[in-house]
């Protein structure tokens, strides 16, 4: 059976849901896909559904999207509006096709540098460079919530500051920030806090909940893909 869009199980006639609520329509919405949280998504999520800032720091395919979800869908429960950044347009898109599942097609957009799918919708998709452009430009930009996936480009010396101007902009936005290879934050959070007037939360785990596998081959492309398929070695992820 497939589970419903996530925005099917918002109130229909429009009143806000609880944070109880909220959390138990989407751990519902997620055990119908067969999933479990674990234990750094259950207390992410649970510190974002208190109204904090969250810095996400836990290893590749341990499930960060699936908080990011989360937020989303307090966001769309509540009537406001969620980003979903990232560090590439190929990311971004993504990201998109996979939000629009989640959450159903009509609740999603996407803005890129030249273009733009239903940017009215309650979900953003877009580069990190394309909401710091957003913010700057508009006088009250329409932004409640904020994903920063990668967020380890913060400290990158030529694409950092697109990272950093929604920071410094946005002091009534809760942001969720993502990486699996963060260091020290501790800065960040306290000049975080300091701004905004809001609680970080640092939610960091070492744990790899699906183990990584590599290896070196000399058989054409497809063939291996076909070969780990065989052997039950998916998901692959080709670059």
């Amino acid at each position: 059976m497939v589970s419903a869009p996530l925005a099917a199980r918002l109130a229909q006639d429009g009143s806000h849901l609880d944070g109880d609520e909220i959390l138990g329509r989407f751990v519902e919405w997620v055990s119908e896909r067969s999933l479990t949280l674990y234990p750094a998504q259950e207390e992410a999520i649970l510190e974002l559904l208190a109204g904090k800032h969250v810095v996400l720091g836990t290893p590749t395919g341990s499930g960060k999207s699936l908080v990011a979800f989360a937020l989303h869908f307090k966001a769309m429960a509540e009537g406001k509006t969620s980003f979903y950044t990232c560090p590439t347009k190929a990311l971004v898109n993504e990201k998109f096709f996979g939000l629009c599942e989640a959450f159903g097609a009509d609740k999603v957009g996407m803005l890129t540098g030249d273009a733009s799918i239903n940017r009215d919708a309650p979900i953003i998709c877009c580069t990190a460079e394309v909401l710091s452009n957003y913010v700057l430009r508009e006088l009250t930009p329409r932004v409640d919530y904020v994903v920063m996936d990668e967020f380890h480009y913060y400290g990158d010396r030529e694409r950092g500051v697109a990272w950093q101007i929604p920071l410094l902009v946005l002091e009534h936005t809760a942001f969720l920030l993502m990486s699996a290879t963060l260091g020290d934050t501790t800065e960040i959070e306290t000049r975080l806090k300091e701004r905004t007037g809001r609680d970080v939360a640092s939610v960091k785990s070492a744990q790899r909940p699906v183990p990584l596998d590599f290896e070196y081959r000399e058989t054409p492309l497809h063939e291996t893909i076909e070969d780990l398929l065989g052997k039950s070695k998916h998901p692959v992820y080709v670059v």
